[in-house]
């Protein structure tokens, strides 16, 4: 396993993998964000905070 750091800088690979991981993980926000269902921004319809009623009472 060590003769692989000798082909690779290992400072350039830890910052490529994670470039690579923070890219892939801005990418899979975005397709959330971009579904109806799992879109957190708009407040989808159905999802799941219930709606809660009030009313006034005269005494």
């Amino acid at each position: 396993m060590w003769k692989i750091w000798l082909l690779f800088d290992p400072r350039r690979a830890v910052i490529a993998l994670f470039v690579f991981l923070f890219t892939l993980a801005i990418l899979i926000h975005f397709i959330l964000l971009s579904s109806e269902r799992y879109n957190w921004i708009d407040g989808a319809a159905g999802g799941g905070m219930a709606a809660i009623t009030t009313e006034s009472v005269n005494l």
